[in-house]
This record gives structure tokens, C-alpha cells and sequence, in this order.
């Protein structure tokens, strides 16, 4: 083999090599900032792409994808002179790789200290017990805030979070205090809330039972004066059934005069104290008294 031959298959190898090695296939979420001698060329998307040897470079390969930066924590005074410490979490993803890779020379570094210093001008407005309990509104200042600032660089910033607020210890204790205080205040309203449900429905509950025990005395007492009523009825329906069996006996004065006498005999056996005896039992009484004497005789 001579050396023409050889150095044809060389220079082939070596031309392969190149190739090679300057062909790029660019993965899901991912974007390639390319330069063309030493200037912006153009971005590669998705898919196979070849790089001009010794001419083209990529510049940044930069990823899509939505990324995390979770700060260190900060020192803030609030507006009463409290000082915190407070870390943030950044939600954010590259939308322009061009932008990211030429508008500032460290993304990180910036997003970082910008967050550090909206951080400190929101919570320097704000007084302890509104940082505690206004997250939210702090969360949506800092993202418009930092989302306005890093449109230049190429980032949108979707969400901020503060993370951590820790206050002082000695005001993490008068708040632990307070809040204990708070808890034994609601605990004695529930009590006494409970307590006077309790007296109320005992209460209800004795007058329900007084209503019952009226109600049934009310009913013993009709049925009783309905029983006495019934038994006079009853009296007086045999009264008048005996009188009408006595008229139709048809008995003559002296039957008459003895039953009378048999009557009076009867209230003579009650509880009475003075008894007025009618005429005619008087004189049938004296008629009696006559014939036991002419029986003697």
C-alpha cells in the first residue's frame, strides 16, 4: 500500500472524526445557544443539528425546564424594628436562552440579591404580626416584583415562597405565651358555653317534667270526676227505674208512707246532727206506735 493510499484513508478518518463530533442532537427541554465566530448565530430546538467546525461553537447549553432556587435565610427589620430571618424559595424557568445567556453574567447570583433586597423593602413596610399572617401577600409582591426585574435576563419567575420567618427567641416566646393564653381563653369560654347548654337543657328538662306531672294530675282528676259523675248517673238511673217500677205497682199510701219511714231510717245512720222529720212520717210513726200498744193489750 503506498503512502498516498494511506494518507487518503487518514485524511478520511480524520474528516469522519470532525463530523462526528460536530453533529448534535438536541434532548426534550433543552435549548443550545450557538455562536459564529465569537457572535450569536441562532438557538437549536429539538432534534439533530451539525455545528460548522473551528467556525460555529455552542455557546450555553441552558435547560427549559421549570427550576428551583432555594436561598439562604436573610436578615430583615420590619417596620416596628424586628429583626428577622427570612429564606425564600424561587420558582422560575428560562424563556429566552439568548436573553439568559448575554443579558447577565451570573442568572443565580442575581435572581439571589434581588430577592435579598424586595425582600428587605417589602417586610421594611410591613410590622411582625403582618409578616406572620400576610404570606400570601408577600409572595405575590416578590414574584411581580422579581418577574418584572429578570424579563430582561430571559427568566419568568411563576412563584415565590417564603420559607422559613423566624422571629427573635425572646418574641418567639412571648408569642408561644400568648398563644397559650389565647388557647386557655377559648378553652374556659368553651367551658362556660358547655356549662350553661348543660344548666339550659337541665332546665327545659325539669319543666318538661313538671308539665307532665300537671298534665297527669289534670287527667286523674277528669277521670275521676268523670268516674264520680257516672256513679250518680248511675244512682240516679236506678232512683228513677224504682220509682217507675214503684208507679207502676201502683201502691196505695200506707206501702208509700212505709217506705218513706224505711228512708229516714237510712239518714238517721249517717253523720247528720239535726234531722227534720216531715209531718207524715210523724204521723206513721204514731199510727206504728198505736198498734204495738193495742197488741200488748
Amino acid at each position: 500500500m503506498g503512502p498516498l493510499i494511506v494518507s487518503v484513508i487518514v485524511i478520511a478518518l480524520l474528516a469522519i472524526l470532525v463530523i462526528a463530533r460536530n453533529i448534535r442532537v438536541v434532548q426534550q427541554a433543552k435549548a443550545y445557544v450557538i455562536e459564529r465566530l465569537g457572535a450569536y448565530s441562532t438557538t437549536w430546538g429539538v432534534g439533530l443539528h451539525f455545528k460548522i467546525p473551528f467556525i460555529e461553537r455552542v455557546a450555553r447549553i441552558v435547560s427549559l425546564k421549570e427550576q428551583v432556587a432555594d436561598f439562604p435565610p436573610q436578615p430583615v427589620i420590619t417596620k416596628d424594628n424586628v429583626t428577622m430571618q427570612i429564606d425564600t424559595v424561587v420558582y422560575f424557568e428560562i424563556t429566552d436562552p439568548k436573553l439568559y445567556t448575554y443579558g447577565i453574567e451570573n442568572p443565580m447570583t442575581a435572581i439571589e440579591n434581588l430577592s435579598a433586597t424586595t425582600l428587605r423593602n417589602i417586610i421594611g413596610d410591613l410590622e411582625l404580626d403582618q409578616c406572620l399572617t400576610s404570606r400570601d401577600i408577600i409572595n405575590s409582591k416578590m414574584r411581580s416584583i422579581l418577574d418584572v426585574a429578570t424579563d430582561p435576563w430571559g427568566i419568568k419567575v411563576n412563584r415565590v415562597e417564603l420559607k422559613n420567618i423566624l422571629p427573635p427567641k425572646e418574641i418567639q416566646n412571648a408569642m408561644e405565651k400568648q398563644m397559650k393564653a389565647e388557647r386557655e381563653r377559648r378553652e374556659a369560654i368553651l367551658k362556660a358555653e358547655g356549662e350553661k347548654r348543660a344548666a339550659i337543657l337541665s332546665a327545659e328538662g325539669e319543666k318538661e317534667s313538671a308539665i307532665l306531672r300537671a298534665d297527669a294530675k289534670k287527667q286523674a282528676a277528669i277521670l275521676e270526676a268523670e268516674g264520680r259523675a257516672e256513679a250518680i248517673l248511675k244512682v240516679q238511673q236506678a232512683t228513677a227505674e224504682g220509682l217507675k217500677l214503684l208507679n207502676e205497682a201502683n201502691p196505695n199510701e200506707a206501702v208509700l208512707k212505709i217506705r218513706a219511714l224505711e228512708a229516714f231510717a237510712a239518714a238517721a245512720n249517717g253523720q247528720a246532727t239535726k234531722i227534720i222529720i216531715p209531718s207524715e212520717i210523724q204521723g206513721l210513726a204514731g199510727l206504728a206506735e198505736g198498734i204495738v200498744e193495742s197488741v200488748k193489750k
